[in-house]
């Protein structure tokens, strides 16, 4: 049974990092979860205390909810207006439910998605070009932003998960 913790938790890491690029896989919840089957070992859960779970809980809830408002802050910061924060955020939502079905929109698209659909939501409400252009790049920012806490999210999960793994082993 301890073999299959550590597999799926290994199996969970690893989907959490693939997570950060893709937007079809939650990348921090899978990798809570893979930190998480540690605690169902019998010999290692007495090292993974139920403080440091909430605490590692509450900050994927709070990279998972700004994933999706930190391309909305940018267009804001650079400019945008309500059009373009609208237009950010349906594309985003778009090629999150198109990229299920098409693998390689949702990895090409969920990095073109939030800026196009900001320069094309500016544009429409008749802004200049200049000034679409700057939301979008103030989108793309925000998209940029929220992979790196991802992903700097998943490699902890990944460091706790092989020191306890490894203390295990040694």
């Amino acid at each position: 049974m301890e073999l299959l913790l550590i597999g799926l938790g290994c199996l969970f890491i690893f989907s959490g990092l693939i997570g950060s690029f893709i937007p079809v896989i939650p990348g921090p919840p899978f990798s809570f979860f893979g930190l998480l089957c540690l605690k169902f070992h019998s010999e290692i859960k007495e090292e993974i205390t139920s403080e440091w779970l909430i605490v590692y809980g509450i900050i994927m809830l709070l990279i998972s909810i700004l994933d999706y408002a930190l391309p909305i802050w940018g267009t804001k910061r650079f400019g945008g207006t309500k059009a373009g924060q609208r237009g950010s955020t349906f594309g985003l939502l778009l090629v999150v439910f198109l990229g299920v079905g098409i693998p390689i929109l949702g990895i090409l698209g969920v990095i073109l998605a939030p800026f196009l659909g900001a320069v094309l939501g500016e544009l429409i409400a008749g802004q200049s070009s200049n000034t679409a252009l700057k939301s979008g790049f103030g989108s793309f920012l925000g998209f940029l932003s929220g992979t790196v806490l991802k992903l700097t999210y998943g490699f902890v999960m990944a460091f706790e998960f092989l020191k306890h793994c490894l203390r295990y082993w040694l």
